[in-house]
């Protein structure tokens, strides 16, 4: 063999190792960051689960998200918006998140919670009208750094979850939630489903033209038709299904649902809660009524790539905390997929 044709051979050699390599790191680079490569499903999280967390800054939910070992999250408005710079909300003040919580969920309050509760509507008032005008320049630039400090950390974010869609935003307001959205590298945004088909039709044609998807959460509202009417009125509705909130609603054969209706769910709360029957309480996971273990094994099974979150909404035990509690629900996930 001349000299030529060793160096063209050479050069070929190399050529092909280099190729098998790059691809290589690729395929590795690829299973890591993908919980669907490590579990056969997507798992993910919402951020509202850190709510009793002492520190509700982005950068300290960032940290909760990192300590769970979760590499997908839905992020929920008030975890990003104050990192864009906006008005910082007075239920975001330790002393008055747990009664905003508790007015939320419909707690009875004590006679001092109600005195806080009216002064937290006052504050809200006046939060609500700086925190408008904030949105309409709203730098998106901010949300494309915050999305950067979560993929430096190896973590996506699917979905955005802002308090700018309800029937009283302008279309300006819900613009900048779906920008805000896409700025961080969601796919969709998601909110409580309206129930008024009139705003859903609105909805979906707005995020026809910002080119983004929505994800409806329902509560003990839930039925297998609750969607219907909206996925009908654009292919960018579709379900943020909460099976544990479709158990309490005592639909029959929940996992029916998501053999129905899959193609068009784009991410999933899960959590542990009794049949309204049963009490209807959110339970430590496997303790309740929600065919957890059925389900994610059904989904891994018939391989549906929507995300599944975890929500933490149980007491959570004395001595722990929600990281820890978090992480417990990861490892559930992981013993039900064994």
């Amino acid at each position: 063999m001349n000299k030529r044709s060793f160096l063209k051979n050479f050069f070929f050699f190399t050529l092909i190792i280099s190729i098998l390599g790059l691809f290589s790191c690729k395929q590795i680079t690829k299973k890591g960051n993908s919980s669907k490569e490590d579990l056969g499903i997507n798992i993910g999280l919402i951020t509202y689960s850190f709510r009793t967390m002492p520190d509700q800054s982005p950068l300290a939910i960032l940290e909760y998200v990192k300590k769970s070992n979760i590499k997908h999250v839905e992020l929920m408005g008030n975890h990003a918006e104050s990192f864009a710079g906006s008005p910082k909300s007075p239920a975001n003040e330790p002393a008055k998140r747990s009664v905003f919580i508790k007015q939320k969920r419909k707690i009875q309050l004590t006679e001092e919670e109600q005195k806080i509760a009216s002064q937290i509507a006052e504050e809200i008032k006046t939060y609500n009208n700086e925190v408008a005008l904030w949105r309409k320049e709203a730098p998106m630039s901010k949300f494309e750094e915050l999305r950067k400090l979560y993929n430096d950390a190896g973590i996506s974010i699917y979905a955005f979850k802002p308090r700018v869609f309800g029937k009283d935003n302008t279309d300006d307001d819900i613009r900048y939630g779906m920008r805000a959205a896409k700025a961080l590298g969601a796919s969709h945004v998601t909110l409580e489903h309206p129930s008024d088909d009139k705003h859903t039709a609105r909805l979906g044609k707005i995020a026809e033209e910002e080119d983004i998807l929505i994800g409806y959460h329902g509560h003990e509202q839930q039925t297998p038709t609750l969607w219907d009417t909206a996925i009908s009125q654009s292919n960018n509705n579709r379900l943020n299904l909460d099976l544990g909130h479709y158990v309490a609603a005592e639909n029959t054969d929940p996992l029916q649902i998501l053999k129905d209706k899959h193609h068009k769910i784009v991410s999933m709360h899960l959590k542990d809660r009794q049949k309204l029957s049963n009490g209807g309480d959110n339970l430590i996971w496997g303790t309740g009524d929600t065919p957890i273990t059925e389900a994610l094994q059904l989904i891994k099974k018939q391989g549906y790539s929507f995300y599944v979150t975890i929500e933490l909404e149980y007491e959570i035990p004395e001595g722990s905390d929600a990281v820890k509690e978090v992480k417990n629900c990861l490892d559930y996930v992981k013993k039900a997929l064994e």
